[in-house]
């Protein structure tokens, strides 16, 4: 996406800093930096807070939920592996932030989240970019889509107790599983799931901290 009005330098060198910043990191995807660059993480973010939209730390947005600092969203898609073959499910779609990297990179997105605010704000950014390979839904998280399983990658962005075995069932052969695990209101370990037949193998990643998945019926809000 090209870079124009007053403060066009300006947020061509907050860029560049930025993917350097990722880089630096150890980010090394040709493909995710990419995503990275021309998905303007500002639309995601509320106005007052555009300064620091590029900062590498959580935001807060509607409903109580969080935008993930940008590194942990680059790292958690690049564990992915994601290719343009791909079929990927997301958990918690909050911002739509997430979802608009991995449209980058896969054939196709489905989305849930529990909060209809976020799902209706997230559809109209969607909608700015002209992303066309992102579905959504409200409802609950946990259940995964079954309607459209089985699914290459999973991706949750919320703390989970435990792994919900529907999602679980819900990956294909030889797919992958990011999902963070650990109690409610504490720390999570990041998992890597990895699904051959009916094994899995799991990694942990690192230890992350998310808002908490909340399992049960779509919130109204």
């Amino acid at each position: 996406m090209p870079v124009s009005g007053p403060n066009s330098h300006e947020e061509a060198a907050r860029r560049a800093e930025f993917l350097l910043f990722l880089k630096r990191r150890g980010i090394a995807d040709r493909n995710l930096l990419r995503a990275m660059e021309t998905v303007p993480r500002d639309l995601f973010v509320a106005p007052e807070l555009l300064q620091h939209a590029y900062a590498d730390r959580p935001l807060p947005i509607a409903c109580g939920q969080t935008i993930s600092q940008p590194y942990l969203v680059a790292y958690m898609t690049e564990q992915l592996a994601l290719n343009d073959r791909h079929k990927v499910l997301e958990i918690g779609t909050g911002s739509g932030y997430q979802t608009a990297i991995l449209s980058r990179l896969a054939r196709r997105i489905y989305t849930i989240d529990r909060f209809r605010t976020l799902t209706a704000e997230a559809e109209k950014r969607f909608a700015e970019l002209r992303i066309a390979n992102i579905t959504t839904m409200t409802a609950d998280g946990a259940l995964g889509w079954p309607a459209q399983a089985p699914f290459d990658r999973i991706m949750v962005t919320a703390g989970c107790a435990d792994v919900p075995d529907a999602l679980v069932d819900q990956l294909g052969d030889d797919g992958v599983l990011i999902i963070p695990v650990g109690p409610p209101g504490g720390e999570q370990e990041l998992l890597k799931i990895e699904k051959f037949g009916e094994r899995t193998v799991t990694k942990n990643l690192l230890t992350v901290r998310f808002v908490p998945l909340v399992p049960g019926k779509a919130a109204s809000l």
